[in-house]
């Protein structure tokens, strides 16, 4: 989900994009790298991967601490660096029994939900990138669109547990991601400011988990009906 900041200065000149581009996208895939390292020494530790595992609400509502402090030094280097590594650590730490569950009951689930998020992520991306349209409102659409499938998702998992609902759910997280995208990256080139390189990057980062998981979601339950 996206993360609201005040933006600086607009981004005046191509080789001033260019640089934000290039910096948002690096940060993008360290934050991803970093978040599969916490994935691992969850995997390999235990200890760690039980305590995450008995408190799971306590492992996400910690990490938006260093999500928050990332927040507040946006354009404090390297303070801002670091808590959005951290950040996206807690996040390998808080998602890792769930993904070893997965892979261990469907194996190579995870490879194929990779494959067709990375896909889905660059065609979304250039498309964003290249096109001339004015995507500014798409940003109020989806998060609509975020609040009533975070809504109905909450009824489903305490009241209706249903299966049917859960994947039609997860189809819908997809395509509200997916729109998140689009503008997250449309804000990159029209709207973020030199600086906000942090920023960009955390969005764009949340955008892919989040899509991720939606994936994941629906390719694990498309495998148990079949």
């Amino acid at each position: 989900m996206g993360v609201s900041y005040a933006t600086s200065t607009l981004v005046r000149t191509g080789a001033e994009r260019l640089t934000l581009i290039r910096r948002t996208y690096a940060l993008v895939l360290a934050g991803l790298l970093v978040t599969m390292l916490g994935v691992v020494v969850a995997g390999t530790q235990p200890q760690i991967l039980a305590v995450v595992a008995a408190h799971p609400f306590l492992t996400f509502f910690v990490s938006l601490a260093p999500l928050f402090m990332a927040q507040r030094t946006a354009r404090t280097f390297p303070a801002n660096v670091g808590f959005m590594f951290l950040y996206t650590f807690l996040v390998g730490l808080w998602l890792a029994p769930l993904l070893l569950v997965v892979e261990r009951s469907q194996p190579g689930i995870l490879g194929q939900t990779a494959l067709l998020s990375g896909t889905a992520f660059g065609g979304l991306t250039m498309y964003a990138l290249v096109s001339r349209r004015d995507f500014s409102a798409w940003g109020g659409f989806f998060l609509v669109g975020l609040l009533v499938v975070l809504v109905t998702g909450l009824l489903n998992a305490f009241l209706l547990h249903s299966v049917g609902a859960g994947l039609w759910i997860a189809a819908g997280t997809v395509l509200v991601f997916s729109g998140l995208l689009v503008f997250d990256t449309w804000r990159i080139r029209n709207v973020y400011g030199p600086d906000d390189y942090i920023p960009a990057a955390i969005n764009i980062y949340l955008d892919f988990i989040n899509l991720f998981l939606a994936v994941l979601r629906l390719l694990g339950g498309g495998n148990r009906n079949r």
